[in-house]
C-alpha cells in the first residue's frame, strides 16, 4: 500500500534567477491541475532562486504527463529551469 501512495507523488526542481511571482505562478498551475503541495523547501543562492516541492496528483483529473508539460511551460514563461518528475524515479535516482 506505500507503494501506491509513492506513485502519486512527484518532485519538482525549480532554478534560475530570483524574480517576484515564481512561487506563485508554480502553485497556480498546481492548483488548476488539482495536486497537492505537501512540502517546499526554497532559497537564493548567490541570486539564483532554487525551490524543491513534493505534490501529490492522486486527485488530479490530468495525467502526469499533462501536469509536467503544463508546469514546464510556467517555467519557460517565468524564464527558470523546471524538473519534474515521479517521486519513485527520484528516490532510485538518487540511491545509487
Amino acid at each position: 500500500m506505500q507503494e501506491n501512495k509513492s506513485e502519486n507523488k512527484i518532485i519538482i526542481t525549480v532554478y534560475g534567477a530570483d524574480r517576484i511571482g515564481i512561487v506563485a505562478k508554480v502553485a497556480n498551475v498546481l492548483a488548476q491541475y488539482n495536486v497537492n503541495i505537501e512540502d517546499i523547501k526554497q532559497t537564493i543562492m548567490q541570486d539564483y532562486f532554487v525551490m524543491f516541492l513534493l505534490g501529490d496528483i492522486s486527485k488530479a483529473e490530468k495525467s502526469f504527463k499533462e501536469i509536467k508539460e503544463a508546469i514546464q511551460k510556467a517555467g519557460e514563461e517565468l524564464h527558470m529551469e523546471i524538473w519534474v518528475q515521479k517521486k519513485q524515479i527520484f528516490d532510485k535516482m538518487h540511491n545509487i
